[in-house]
């Protein structure tokens, strides 16, 4: 089987585009906005959220000699100190410069943060829950801050586009912390795909398990009964913009993630990074409905199987689009055509995402667009000796440094900036939207509306309780 794909005349228009978005990306330092920080000055950054997750922004941030981590917080006090002492470790071992974490201010509150050394921050970085995303960068943006915030940006629609509209307003450096953005298995991706190897993509398939107990453990019954918080934890800062309600060790520290008023489960931890390619690799934009179908419906938490149905309309001369989302075991889509096990040692992933098209099958297998490749698999291996150049500029050191380097005014624009990530976020938001809910949504992308039940609106709207409103 020979691989033949159709390039002079798509490989001559992938250039040309291509070219056209190196520009774009590669601007030169001076046009880079760095929002008051002087040049050559370190870069003065502020972590929310330094326990589990926000150990990476903590531990990127130490070994950049550019940057002085100014003050950390995290409303639990044991998770703070495991990083203060994974801080000292890392530096001792790795004979890094920078201060002492032991050393940096230590706040549980980040309104307190902000209002104590507002003025001596540069940048923020935000790992918290889901929940907290909004407030805690709005804040940030509002007083000229950068903003590096985990995925998904926010919690609803009407967050993440009040965030893009702040960041545009303000013109400070943002980045969403969806890694596979920056790695070269997603350029692969965009590049075949401009080149017109996998012909016409009018479907697209992303799978995923449930959460595993160390992040989510469903309960037996709602329901649940209060529980006293750990003396370490300050849980009503926990709760923060999210309504009052009793501790339980189901859902903090940890395992919030498939609790709705926190979190927003599989689909809204995962498609930031499975969906990146086909979302920028197809332009998919915003879609016209997002069909569920889940194995039950609750105000609390989130499903133990769920099929969510995207449908994108034609963008330019790209045809229409289905994209399905399938969660749960027992929604592990069969082996497409061209898939051989004894040829991908391991069998069929337990996760991953295909991009089907009318001459090539594209598998990105795990979570992230790291390791792409086609199928057939008999078609793989002749594919790689021809396959398009690369023209897509490519990001050095990982998205911190690409954060960071943007600040400093010696890098471009980073790739998962809110005007890209904001689309994306908000993409995955709503079918999380159709799964919490069980409803079809219609979608209105110019004005950012439901259109067949307006009573969904106030789940894609910003709220918060009193003190905590931006």
């Amino acid at each position: 089987m020979s691989f033949t794909p159709a390039f002079p005349s798509s490989r001559r228009t992938f250039l040309k585009s291509a070219a056209g978005a190196a520009a774009v990306l590669a601007l030169p330092r001076f046009q880079i906005a760095r929002a008051g920080v002087p040049a050559g000055s370190k870069i003065n950054v502020a972590c929310i959220g330094i326990g589990n997750r926000g150990w990476y922004a903590v531990s990127e941030l130490m070994k950049d000699p550019r940057v002085n981590i100014a003050a950390l917080c995290d409303v639990d006090s044991r998770l703070a100190a495991d990083t203060i002492k994974k801080g000292a470790t890392l530096k001792e071992k790795s004979q890094l410069a920078c201060a002492d974490l032991a050393s940096v201010p230590l706040f549980r509150d980040y309104r307190e943060m902000y209002a104590k050394m507002g003025d001596r921050i540069d940048a923020v970085t935000v790992s918290t829950p889901d929940h907290h995303h909004y407030p805690a960068a709005m804040m940030a943006v509002q007083r000229g801050k950068h903003v590096y915030v985990e995925k998904p940006l926010t919690h609803t629609v009407g967050e993440a586009r009040a965030l893009r509209a702040a960041v545009k307003a303000k013109g400070v450096i943002s980045q969403m912390g969806n890694q596979g953005r920056a790695t070269e298995g997603i350029r692969l991706m965009k590049e075949w795909t401009d080149a017109g190897v996998l012909g016409e993509v009018r479907e697209v398939v992303a799978w995923s398990p449930e959460f595993s107990d160390t992040y989510f453990r469903r309960p037996t019954s709602l329901p649940l009964a209060p529980q006293t918080p750990p003396e370490t934890l300050a849980w009503d800062l926990w709760l923060g913009p999210a309504a009052e309600r009793p501790y339980h060790e189901l859902i903090a520290p940890v395992r919030w993630r498939g609790w709705w008023h926190f979190g927003n489960g599989m689909l809204g931890d995962w498609a930031c990074h499975t969906l990146d390619a086909p979302f920028w690799a197809l332009d998919l934009g915003a879609p016209t409905s997002v069909e569920p179908e889940v194995s039950a419906v609750s105000p609390e938490v989130s499903p133990e199987w769920a099929s969510i149905t995207y449908r994108f309309p034609a963008r330019g001369k790209r045809p229409p689009v289905t994209l399905r989302w399938l969660e749960g075991a027992s929604r592990k889509p069969a082996p497409p055509a061209g898939w051989e096990d004894d040829q991908n040692k391991g069998g069929f992933p337990s996760r991953g995402m295909l991009m089907l098209g009318s001459q090539n099958t594209l598998i990105a297998p795990g979570g992230r667009p790291d390791s792409p490749r086609l199928l057939p698999n008999a078609r793989w291996e002749e594919f790689k000796r021809n396959r398009p150049p690369a023209v897509i500029p490519r990001v050095v050191g990982g998205p911190m440094k690409e954060w960071v380097d943007a600040i400093a005014g010696t890098g471009p624009r980073p790739g998962s900036n809110f005007e890209y990530s904001v689309p994306l976020s908000e993409m995955v938001l709503l079918g999380v939207l159709a799964m919490r809910t069980g409803k079809k949504i219609e979608w209105d992308g110019k004005a950012g509306r439901v259109t067949n039940d307006a009573s969904l609106n106030r789940l894609v709207e910003v709220s918060a309780r009193p003190g905590w409103k931006v």
